[in-house]
């Protein structure tokens, strides 16, 4: 490799973004390259004669075998031809080197047996997450127009024969979907609202109406609620049984047999949930990628953001939340499948007159909201209002930012007594509404 790059300094325009010094096993070898990137970065030629000088100016020429060590490397490739050959040869045996590292590491570990075992499974999927990590960030990643058009023109053409308005996953809610379309494969969705808005209860009927009426599996990681919770409100809202009466047992008349008629139908829904609490980003990634490649997952759903943690452990809660905002984008992007993490909002809400939220609201929001796709809020004027009641059922979802798509606000009933949203029909709730 080293050798070739002498011979032709155009080598370096095809390895550089591959091999890093540390990719070489023998430490002159990677000041030989760490020399060479350096020469590469400043425009300068790179031989074996300029190589010499700089070498000996830093005082590293005999360190690496001096100028005898330099020939022969030189001198033992004929032709430059095979230099990405050997810079993927190089660059796989340092990917190797680096699993069986952290390989030792994770067996001492095991050894020692004085850490929990989840701990040392969460650090071994770390570990192991960031050699991959390292290895993919250097792969070519750029792709020319020509060879990008024909899978887009495919997808126009699809769409044109395809009379639906819906082009992602459909959330069952029509105006909803016409507003986005539907939820799109990649895209990082935040749902965001105050406590006892319902956004566990949104994201739960988006789950289902997926699932149930398309047959799109989904994952659900709830970090807050056990799955026993999210199950008893699946119930609630499919049987349209009081909730209250099914937490406590007090059925009356046929609620059961509509409770029996529920439990068949979400039986076959394709629903995955991991109640795994206080999970990693690094941890539910591995996850995602499993269920992906078992159970075809169309759609995931974070229940919160806030209850994750971030992949290494930092100080600064700002940065975790960009670790994990990050994350989560990274996995939409990497499994094409649409993910809405719920999310917190700063309790400012509270001390304004007008309490729906905004972008700013976000709590530690800034890479929140830069690395959303979407942002929505869910608003129930009526919770701030209960002595009114023509806002009695009323809900808004509030979609403040689309990257590519429209704004605005979206209309929906909420059932609390089934924690159930649905299609909001102004003349159940007693006429057209007429906005905030």
């Amino acid at each position: 490799m080293l050798g070739a790059i002498m011979l032709d300094n155009g080598v370096m325009d095809q390895i550089a973004d591959l091999l890093t010094p540390d990719d070489f096993y023998m430490g002159a070898h990677k000041v030989i390259f760490a020399s060479m990137l350096e020469s590469f970065e400043r425009g300068e030629v790179v031989d074996v004669v300029l190589l010499k000088d700089r070498l000996e100016k830093s005082g590293e020429l005999e360190g690496v075998g001096g100028p005898a060590y330099l020939a022969e490397i030189l001198n033992t490739v004929p032709t430059a031809a095979n230099a990405k050959s050997y810079a993927r040869l190089v660059h796989d045996k340092s990917i190797l080197r680096a699993l069986s590292a952290e390989a030792v590491s994770i067996v001492e570990q095991v050894q020692a047996g004085d850490r929990r075992v989840e701990d040392v499974l969460d650090e071994a999927e770390q570990r192991i997450f960031q050699v991959s990590e390292g290895s993919s960030t250097r792969r070519a990643s750029y792709h020319g127009v020509k060879d990008v058009l024909p899978a887009v023109f495919e997808k126009v053409e699809a769409l044109m024969d395809d009379s639906r308005s819906v082009t992602g996953v459909s959330t069952g809610f029509l105006d909803l979907d016409k507003k986005l379309a539907g939820l799109q494969p990649s895209d990082l969705l935040i749902l965001a609202g105050r406590p006892a808005m319902g956004k566990t209860a949104l994201a739960m009927n988006i789950a289902a109406n997926a699932a149930l009426d398309h047959e799109e599996p989904v994952a659900v990681f709830s970090l807050e609620m056990s799955k026993e919770q999210l199950v008893m409100r699946l119930l609630a809202s499919e049987s349209r049984i009081d909730a209250q009466r099914l937490r406590t047992g007090h059925m009356q008349g046929d609620d059961y047999q509509k409770l029996t008629e529920a439990a068949d139908r979400l039986a076959k829904a394709p629903i995955y949930i991991d109640d795994t609490p206080a999970v990693s980003i690094t941890a539910m990634r591995a996850k995602c990628r499993r269920l992906k490649r078992e159970r075809g997952i169309k759609l995931i759903v974070v229940d919160y953001l806030q209850l994750m943690r971030g992949a290494t452990n930092v100080d600064n809660r700002v940065l975790e939340i960009s670790q994990i905002s990050q994350g989560l984008k990274a996995i939409a992007k990497e499994l094409n499948v649409p993910v809405i993490s719920l999310s917190q909002l700063s309790r400012t809400v509270e001390s304004r007159t007008d309490k729906r939220p905004i972008l700013s609201d976000l709590r530690e929001s800034g890479s929140i909201e830069q690395d959303a796709d979407v942002v929505m809020f869910v608003f129930r004027e009526e919770y701030y209002k209960q002595d009114n009641p023509d806002l009695k059922g009323r809900a808004e979802l509030i979609v403040a930012k689309q990257r590519n798509g429209p704004t605005g606000t979206v209309m929906l009933t909420f059932l609390n007594e089934h924690t159930r949203f649905e299609n909001f029909a102004s003349e159940a709730m007693g006429g057209a509404w007429s906005g905030p």
